[in-house]
């Protein structure tokens, strides 16, 4: 098949794209703060890392191992990164289950150089042989290799480079006593406050070459659930309309329209959240009903109903978790626009 010809006009247009597109692509790498400095919000596990690190630098040893636990989004693998970027020593990344037996782990540890930063993403989920390597991995820089079978197996000990482990954590209280004791700073990451995530949107704009009025990152950060990875997606996605069908500044009415359009309402709720929330009160009357039942009421998995949206709605206070199933609250009927029952027919306690 002959090549297809093109006219130099099309040829610059589609030199043109490309390079917008790599540009685009490393301007949005760019948005990850690099510094300990340059990270919004996180107020205090910035200043504790901020000491941990100083007191590694002049005592020229690494660091003590870190943990990071927090919801997604909230910048654990950012951290990470500038733990090692501040250290000036190189970062390897891997996942909890991506470590699935013990060698997967020791070719890792063996291949790190010295003081380097070795993060493992939901660590929680790291196999139990991978795990238990890495004991004497985090406490004495050492792992032992089992080489043979049976009786005649011989355990052949490896001396390892002295690294710093950086671990993060969506479900802390999976994690095992004796892992979780092997790591000399624990850090609790929080949500974001709408300024701070106005700043974050503010900041990734700038980065992004998009123009961006008070009122515009504002709108953003509120519908943001707090979560600084979701402000940057809808930021991204609210640029998009901007530039195709407005003047490309982002201001209040802008991100008003372009969120509605991607289904984002005034609380950050998305089309999964709004159908639990209409099942839950319209299907079966506001509660009490189990999870496996609201979630095939809005087809989809349990595990999606409540990973991904009964932890927001419980926060924004639109359901709550009793013993006898998930029940709307009163604000959950009034944002779908409707009359709350009367207080005998609501949530009335602690939840489970």
């Amino acid at each position: 098949m002959d090549e297809p010809e093109y006219t130099a006009e099309e040829w610059d247009a589609a030199l043109t794209a490309a390079e917008a597109t790599e540009l685009d692509r490393k301007a949005e790498a760019g948005i990850r703060p690099a510094k300990l400095d340059e990270v919004i919000g996180q107020a205090r596990v910035r200043e504790q890392i901020g000491l941990l690190l100083e007191g590694a630098r002049q005592r020229q040893s690494p660091p003590d191992h870190i943990l990071l636990s927090g919801p997604p989004g909230l910048g654990k693998t950012t951290l990470a990164m500038i733990v090692a970027g501040e250290l000036g020593v190189g970062l390897r990344q891997t996942s909890g289950p991506a470590l699935e037996r013990s060698g997967d782990l020791a070719a890792i540890l063996t291949s790190l150089g010295p003081g380097e930063v070795l993060f493992i993403d939901e660590i929680h989920r790291m196999a139990r042989p991978a795990e238990e390597l890495m004991y004497t991995a985090m406490e004495d820089f050492r792992v032992d290799v089992v080489v043979g079978k049976g009786p005649g197996a011989t355990a052949i000990p490896l001396d390892l480079e002295p690294f710093t482990l950086v671990g993060a954590t969506t479900r802390a209280g999976l994690l095992t006593g004796p892992l979780r004791d092997r790591f000399g700073f624990l850090g609790q990451l929080e949500f974001y406050e709408e300024a701070e995530l106005e700043s974050i949107v503010t900041r990734s704009a700038g980065i992004l070459r998009v123009e961006v009025t008070g009122d515009g990152a504002a709108e953003i950060a509120s519908r943001s659930r707090g979560t600084p990875r979701i402000a940057n997606r809808l930021l991204r996605r609210v640029r998009d309309f901007a530039q195709v069908r407005a003047d490309g500044v982002i201001n209040s009415r802008i991100a008003v329209e372009a969120l509605a359009l991607y289904d984002v309402d005034e609380l950050g709720l998305d089309r999964l959240d709004r159908a639990v929330l209409r099942a839950l009160v319209k299907t079966f009357g506001g509660g009490p009903v189990g999870p496996k039942t609201l979630a095939v009421a809005v087809g989809e998995q349990t595990d999606t109903v409540e990973e991904v949206s009964e932890p927001y709605l419980i926060r924004a206070g639109l359901i709550a978790r009793t013993p006898r199933g998930r029940v709307a609250t009163a604000e959950a009927w009034r944002h779908l626009g409707l009359e709350p029952p009367s207080t005998e027919g609501l949530f009335a306690g602690d939840p489970a």
